[in-house]
This record gives C-alpha cells, sequence and structure tokens, in this order.
C-alpha cells in the first residue's frame, strides 16, 4: 500500500488530528509492515495512545496489511495486546455467523 492508501484508510481519525495539528507521518510501507510516527500536536498528548490505538486497530483490519508500528512508541503493547485479542475474537464471530452456528444475541424476554 501506498502512503496515500494509508492515510486514506485513517482519514476519520486525521480529520480529529487536524482539530489538534496532529500529524501522521508513513515513514515505510515495505511488505505490508507500516511504519508511522504520530508528530505535531501529537507530541506530548495524553490522548496519544488512544489514537494510536484506532489507527492501528483500522489498518490492521486491512489485508495486505501485517504490521503497524509506531516508532515512537505511542501504541504500548498492552493496547496492541488488547487489540489483536479483540480482532481474534471478531473473527471468530464472523467465522461462526457464516457457518451458522451462532447463539442468539441479546435477550430473549
Amino acid at each position: 500500500m501506498s502512503a496515500e492508501e494509508i492515510l486514506a484508510e485513517i482519514g476519520p481519525v486525521q480529520d480529529i488530528l487536524d482539530e489538534h495539528d496532529g500529524v501522521v507521518t508513513v515513514l515505510d510501507t515495505t511488505d505490508g509492515n507500516i511504519m508511522l510516527s504520530l508528530d505535531g500536536g501529537c507530541n506530548g498528548c495524553s490522548s496519544t495512545p488512544m489514537t494510536a490505538m484506532q489507527i492501528y486497530y483500522s489498518l490492521k483490519k486491512l489485508e495486505k496489511i501485517n504490521d503497524v508500528i509506531f516508532v515512537n512508541g505511542e501504541l504500548p503493547e498492552y493496547m496492541r495486546t488488547f487489540i489483536d485479542q479483540k480482532m481474534a475474537k471478531e473473527a471468530k464471530d464472523s467465522n461462526n455467523d457464516l457457518d451458522g452456528n451462532t447463539q442468539p444475541r441479546g435477550e430473549i424476554v
């Protein structure tokens, strides 16, 4: 994927960052391994890990993406693990939906 395609995928996040002078810099996209940096208003912002988490989640949903690396450590490992586990559960639930083996959702009254 090109840097432009990556930025297009994170468009809604970038819209919010624009309001706070935050910038997503795509440093590399080799072999589906995306290297990013959150710059500008993101430096020192307490919301940066949440922003990184949203970007990671959005990009990891794409088949072409193997990994998303934040070069300045904006995404702590525990958040990465949380998202990976969430995505694995979503994939499992999606497969169950396709197989017709799902349990009813919600409560029947």
